[in-house]
């Protein structure tokens, strides 16, 4: 009796691109923090507001407002010509998009300047704009799509060079921190490999609004006390500062 035979399935430009990422982040030496985050009241205030912030919104400028305190969570390796580290001197998120194209489930990457000077409504609207306008009227995506398209050795080149020699260049490709979720889907991230310095990933609420917050850091620029702290102040932050804004948003629609 033969025996049945499988398929090969070759890899999509933008699927080598992710092959490539994960490459450079198996060089990093990362480490988890997390924390337990009972964030009952904002899950109550956001179910009252009528503008809704996503959680994605919430979460980024949560993150930007500790970062722009702590020069730490701004900083990225550098290893060439010398090992070093680079204080980028204003925050740039990036966070993951996941769109269909050319019948395949793409992950983007959105680079958002300064997150924590920005409304939530405004964070809001550039990940709407991400999730619905046409993938080649985004700038960042069509990066992705050109970069897809170089030849495999300077391809590689061009990711070693953004990543070891320039942290300006570092900074603006990839962020000074970064958020990713799969929570849209009913599940959280539990570990993953790091690119940049610290990112930001987070499981499920459970009945009594817990949220478990992580924090997956490079481990060559910062220790994990350093993100523990950093974890208790954006609870703190989330508790505060975002409660009072989607707070004062419903109080001043419903004015």
């Amino acid at each position: 009796m033969s025996k049945s035979k499988g398929r090969h399935v070759p890899l999509t430009p933008l699927r080598q691109l992710v092959v490539d990422l994960l490459h450079f982040c198996d060089k990093v030496p990362g480490g988890t923090v997390e924390r337990p985050m009972n964030l009952a009241p904002l899950i109550a205030a956001r179910h009252a507001s009528i503008t809704r912030p996503s959680w994605t919104a919430i979460f980024l400028k949560a993150m930007g407002i500790v970062a722009a305190r702590h020069p730490e969570l701004r900083r990225a390796y550098l290893g060439f010509p010398w090992p070093r580290l680079y204080e980028h001197p204003s925050n740039i998120a990036n966070f993951t998009i996941e769109r269909r194209y050319q019948n395949e489930d793409v992950v983007f990457f959105v680079q958002v300047r300064r997150p924590e000077n920005r409304s939530l409504v405004e964070l809001d609207e550039i990940i709407r704009t991400c999730k619905e306008a046409p993938v080649e009227s985004i700038k960042t995506f069509r990066r992705a799509l050109s970069m897809s398209k170089v030849p495999w050795p300077i391809r590689r080149l061009s990711w070693w060079v953004s990543l070891n020699f320039f942290g300006k260049m570092r900074v603006h490709n990839y962020g000074t921190f970064s958020l990713t979720t799969v929570a849209s889907q009913g599940a959280g991230i539990v570990t993953l490999m790091p690119l940049v310095t610290s990112t930001l990933h987070y499981g499920m609420f459970d009945d009594r609004g817990i949220l478990p917050m992580r924090i997956t850091f490079d481990h060559r620029v910062c220790d994990g006390a350093i993100i523990a702290r950093a974890l208790v102040e954006l609870e703190t932050t989330l508790k505060t500062t975002i409660l009072e804004e989607i707070e004062g948003d419903r109080l001043r629609v419903a004015a």
